[in-house]
């Protein structure tokens, strides 16, 4: 019952590496989702400044 017992472990170790790996590639993807959103709220929150510059600077050769 050894060979027996030994292949249950092999196949136990391999299941809880497998799903492991698939954990922290799930973690990757999750970290990567949360960069791209990030640069996008950083990209969005330069494209107002920018916004708010020009239309303070218009407002300003109004007054001139």
């Amino acid at each position: 019952m050894g060979f027996i017992d030994d292949a249950k472990d092999a196949a136990q170790t391999a299941g809880r590496k497998a799903k492991e790996a698939w954990e922290d590639t799930a973690e990757r993807v999750g970290d990567r989702i949360d960069e791209a959103k990030a640069d996008a709220e950083v990209r969005k929150a330069e494209a107002e400044k920018e916004s708010v510059e020009r239309r303070n600077d218009f407002k300003e050769q109004l007054r001139d």
